[in-house]
């Protein structure tokens, strides 16, 4: 341990004491702990996080600071930052304190103000600061260190929770500091978790030895006990005895108390202004507690100096602080209750009145605001639409505040509880919201306000899945509506609702109807339901070409629904035009999961099995991120289907496993759909037929096989099924319906091909086999193709037919291609060996490997090999035309399956796989 103390700590020792670096005594083994931590990011690149953990004054901060000085010492770029009490609202400020700041900032102000504007779009904010660290982290190991993270805002939480994760592979070491574990590291690095426990008797007669000198009095020795073995405690018991000279046993009590006896020594009018500062918090400014003080900053100047100078507070040039939470919480402490409340109340007025933003004022006003208060009401709605966007869990916890703080009979109570229902189903909390709409209906509102309830109830019925009900407020809220614009949101959630149910005719005339209310009123929200509403009817209704009319429309309109038009033109087979519209939205930072979940669609119809993959788990893990799986049954079914496709039927379980989980816990009836099918596709693989007819039966339960959208390019292999079961009529519905299809999308050759597939396989007919091959042959989809020439080859095979080779040898090769191997298999094991042909190879196909470079796919090598060669995960992606997300998903797998931490070894290993490819001529 070093002898000298930092600046820091010099800072920290009170005047006239010989504290020798306080809190690092009996805190070595945990020191190496962390010189070991460093020493392993600097030599292997690997990211790491280490918590330290322990009671206020434990020696956190002071252990913290040794690391980031041994961390610069080794040539890290270090960001060292705090979070602070009272300003834990504020996007972002717990991450930027350490950041922007420094001798040399690990991020521009620039960098970061560019950051800043898009602070509303989580998962776009998280992935651009990953790419500036990751920049920086080339060319140096960082170390980003925050204090007392149990106060950081809700946006740098976020970021914590992903950024290790993302920055696996990069040499950046993590250093979090708190009163708990704050469970933020996710999916990331395992934790070193040091967790301090009070010093031991020894270390603590050290710490009085660094103080007092060689001897220490017995008394000394036995006051210390009182201090529980908390290094800051007994540094000031320490550092007063030392300051008055006692000894024996003649030393004061109030030399016990350490901070109470600095406290009873200040003059009244400092005593006061530290007060008001334990109000503003830990971090305060000189201006706002003159403000509070009802006094100008130049009359403070004689409080501060005795303040500094008892070592109560230090000035670090733009802000006062207190030099230890335990100091600020003392003298917090010794106010009455009532008094808190006022200081807090005023001090949220006097920063409003200072310019400050509601977030800056927000936190005084939770602790002090009364039923009642008007202005604070006001304040914290402000503040929760402020932060809506960015962290929509809080905005609902503000806006409950709120409506809880608003007399019961008050004009405002509606227009506050509105509010209210909008942020909960932003937050995803829709049963909460649907029970606070609910407790203000039953107040009895105006007519109007009951319709402007009941419109804003839809969105969160909607997620509900309670279309019945929604159907039931919307229509009787019509009738007692007299707005305009409310009438047509009501109108177009009707609308909306109505692409659920039976009658899609009148759904259409129901979204027309609408559209024509909405530009009548030019209200925005209505366009985008009733545009949404057409949409959704006219996909469920199969008519792909209005669908994208509509889609098209709303996209247009508002590009946060881009991905719902790729999906209307998948639908469409205009594949082309989709790959385009999703290469232009990858900077885009709007709804980024289902953005990649439409890509990733786009993937599976074009069978790159494996692109497709890496898209679903991408998407699923955005969708966790942001605590929104809305998509979790289509992305596991979708899983599922591939892992079968690969012959990997323990994979296809898992996720029939975590699809069944789902159901239960958010049931509606698409998902039973998807669900019910992918239930049958796995009990026909097993050899039980029946159980899977009675699946496909189930599907229709609510609605027909082809309502469902997802379902509609697997209808084939649905007729399959209910033949298997020995249902001929079910497999006739599935062939109608496949066909009326095929009639309302002429121009569609998915539709086509696959409505002449299916009733091929039904009037076991190989002409219209031929022709669902010829059709297909025309259309995107080369799997659809596969299966078609797969059973035209066996149809073909059954009468002797010669063309039977080329039909199999067209399925097996498209097949082998998209890394169908289970189905590619199959082809081979017909009759004759049908597919043999010189020059191929015969057998099955190997399988994948699990572990090392066979192990890959070959989207990864790419990712694998730009990365060796330098690129950032952004820059790769800009390479690839992929997601950022997506490389971020390849670079995880690529690690796991070469058993690797970071990017240096991987760089090794793909030079080492290169020399071994160019020695050995392949």
């Amino acid at each position: 341990m070093r002898a000298d103390r930092t600046e820091a700590e010099r800072r920290a020792a009170p005047a006239g004491g010989r504290v020798s670096r306080p809190g690092l005594r009996g805190r070595e083994a945990e020191l190496e702990q962390l010189r070991a931590l460093v020493e392993a990011v600097r030599r292997g690149g690997a990211g790491a996080i280490a918590l330290l953990l322990g009671e206020p004054g434990i020696g956190k901060t002071v252990l913290l600071r040794e690391a980031v000085s041994l961390a610069r010492d080794q040539g890290f770029a270090v960001s060292h930052g705090r979070a602070e009490e009272l300003h834990e609202l504020a996007p972002l400020a717990s991450l930027a304190s350490g950041l922007l700041h420094g001798e040399t900032p690990l991020l521009a102000r620039g960098d970061f103000a560019d950051l800043a504007v898009h602070h509303d779009q989580r998962i776009w904010l998280v992935e651009r600061l990953a790419q500036l660290i990751e920049e920086r982290a080339a060319a140096t190991p960082v170390l980003i260190a925050v204090d007392d993270v149990q106060w950081a805002d809700p946006l740098s939480r976020f970021a914590l929770s992903l950024l290790p994760a993302r920055l696996l592979g990069s040499p950046v070491l993590w250093l979090l500091t708190g009163r708990q574990d704050p469970h933020l590291y996710g999916q990331g690095p395992r934790a070193t978790t040091l967790a301090l426990r009070p010093l031991s008797e020894r270390a603590l007669a050290e710490l009085a030895r660094d103080v007092l000198g060689a001897q220490v009095p017995e008394r000394v020795a036995e006051l210390l006990g009182g201090a529980g073995g908390n290094p800051f405690l007994a540094t000031e018991m320490l550092s007063g005895i030392a300051a008055q000279g006692g000894e024996g046993p003649d030393v004061p009590e109030r030399l016990v108390l350490g901070v109470r006896g600095r406290l009873a020594d200040l003059r009244p009018d400092t005593l006061h202004f530290l007060r008001i500062g334990s109000v503003l918090g830990r971090a305060f400014s000189l201006a706002d507690a003159a403000a509070l003080c009802a006094r100008p900053a130049s009359a403070l100047g004689a409080a501060v100096e005795e303040a500094i100078a008892a070592a109560l507070l230090r000035d670090d040039g733009e802000r006062l602080l207190f030099r230890h939470d335990l100091l600020r919480e003392a003298v917090y402490a010794d106010l009455a209750p009532s008094v808190r409340r006022a200081l807090h109340r005023e001090a949220a007025r006097r920063l409003v009145a200072a310019g400050r933003s509601s977030i800056d004022a927000v936190p005084h006003l939770l602790k002090s605001a009364d039923p009642g208060d008007t202005e604070a009401v006001a304040l914290l709605g402000t503040a929760a639409t402020d932060v809506l966007a960015v962290m929509p869990d809080l905005a609902a916890d503000l806006s409950l505040r709120a409506l809880e703080l608003v007399p019961p009979r008050a004009p405002m109570l509606f227009d506050v509880g509105e509010r209210a229902i909008v942020a909960l189903t932003r937050a995803g909390r829709y049963t909460q919201a649907r029970e606070t709409g609910d407790a203000l209906l039953a107040r009895q509102p105006s007519l109007d306000v009951f319709a402007r309830l009941q419109c804003v109830l839809g969105d969160a019925l909607w997620h509900l899945d309670d279309i019945h009900e929604l159907t039931r407020r919307s229509t009787a809220a019509l009738a007692a509506v007299t707005d305009p614009v409310t009438r047509a949101r009501l109108t177009a959630r009707q609308a909306l609702a109505r692409s659920r149910g039976r009658d899609l005719e009148a759904a259409r005339e129901s979204g027309e109807e609408a559209l024509a209310e909405a530009e009548r009123t030019g209200d925005r929200e209505a366009r985008v339901l009733a545009l949404w509403g057409l949409g959704e009817i006219a996909l469920n209704a199969g008519d792909c070409a209005a669908a994208v009319q509509h889609h098209t429309a709303l996209s247009v309109f508002d590009a946060a629904f881009l991905p719902e038009e790729a999906v209307a033109r998948i639908h469409l087979d205009d594949f082309a035009t989709v790959a385009r519209l999703l290469r232009t939205a990858d900077d885009a930072p709007l709804r980024p999961a289902m953005l990649i979940w439409a890509q990733a669609t786009l993937n599976m119809g074009l069978g790159r099995l494996d692109d497709a993959d890496a898209g679903f788990i991408t998407a699923e893990r955005l969708e966790a991120d942001l605590h929104v799986p809305g998509n979790l049954v289509n992305i596991r079914v979708n899983r599922g289907l591939l892992a079968l496709l690969r012959g990997d039927r323990e994979a296809a379980r898992e996720h029939l496993d975590v699809v069944r989980a789902t159901v239960a816990d958010r049931p509606n009836t698409g998902n039973h759909a998807t669900h019910q099918y992918f239930e049958a596709v796995i009990a026909d693989a097993d050899g039980d037929h029946a159980a899977a007819a009675e699946r496909i039966r189930s599907v229709q339960r609510d609605h027909p096989f082809l309502r469902w959208r997802l379902l509609r390019p697997h209808v084939a292999q649905a007729v399959r099924i209910a033949l298997n079961g020995g249902d001929r009529k079910l497999a006739e519905d599935l062939a109608a319906q496949a066909g009326a299809h095929a009639t309302r999308n002429p121009t569609v050759p998915t539709a086509r091909g696959t409505a002449a597939h299916a009733a091929a396989l039904v009037s076991a007919d190989h002409h219209l086999l031929e022709r669902a091959v010829r059709i297909l042959s025309t259309g995107p989809r080369p799997l659809l193709l596969a299966a078609a020439s797969a059973d035209l080859g066996r149809a073909l095979l059954t009468v002797g037919d010669a063309a039977a080779t080329p039909a199999l040898t067209r399925a097996y090769d498209l097949y082998a291609q998209a890394g169908a191997d289970a189905e590619a298999d199959r082809v081979r094991t017909d009759p004759d060996r049908a597919t043999s042909r010189p020059g191929r190879r015969t057998g099955r196909l190997r399988p994948r490997a699990d572990q090392g470079w066979e192990a890959l796919t070959a989207s990864e090598r790419k990712v694998a090999r730009l990365i060796a060669a330098g690129h950032t995960n952004r820059s790769a992606a800009q390479a690839l035309v992929v997601s950022p997300h997506t490389v971020n998903t390849h670079l995880a797998s690529i690690f796991r399956k070469l058993a690797v931490r970071s990017r240096v070894h991987l760089a090794r290993i793909v030079l080492a796989q290169d020399d071994t490819a160019t020695a050995t001529g392949g």
